[in-house]
């Protein structure tokens, strides 16, 4: 997957966070074959905590921030369909909230680029077509996908016991 990346908000610099969306990326793509296509494309935006909240306002019509956002431009079936060979297909964008990333991360205990990477592996399962929001046995599913892909980074589970997103 072909990965455009932008830096906009006040993300640490000592964490190299182009590298760990790559990283992200190629966990999601072990757990979920179908994003390890060669002509998908997506954009990841690093931004703060009031652009988020803009594009959540606008979007979304919620009034507030979030740790992530996920815009697909796929439907599910045709990324599943797409073959190999062929022009780039644009699978969505990413766009995740400084301020709020660091603020859960804080309040669980785990290093910010650990809370990223889950909510990268997690945008990304949502830009393939994965829905934690359509029931308990989607919401499962999604986590365990997610649980693998982070332990293929050396990342814990980020759910623990609670088995709830």
């Amino acid at each position: 997957m072909d990965l455009d990346i932008a830096i906009e908000g006040p993300w640490p610099s000592e964490i190299d966070w182009a590298a760990l969306v790559t990283d992200a990326a190629e966990a999601a793509a072990r757990v979920a074959p179908e994003l390890a296509n060669p002509r998908l494309t997506a954009s990841v935006l690093y931004a703060d905590d009031a652009e988020i909240h803009a594009l959540n306002r606008h979007w979304r019509s919620k009034d507030k921030p979030t740790n992530v956002l996920s815009f697909p431009m796929l439907e599910r079936a045709d990324l599943l369909a797409l073959g190999p060979g062929g022009p780039e297909e644009m699978l969505g964008d990413l766009a995740l909230a400084a301020e709020t990333c660091a603020r859960e991360a804080a309040d669980k205990g785990v290093p910010l680029a650990d809370h990223a990477a889950h909510l990268l592996v997690h945008g990304l399962l949502h830009l393939a077509g994965h829905d934690h929001e359509s029931g308990v046995e989607a919401a499962a599913a999604m986590e365990a996908l997610e649980i693998k892909a982070l332990a293929s980074m050396g990342i814990a589970d980020p759910y623990g016991d609670s088995g709830t997103s």
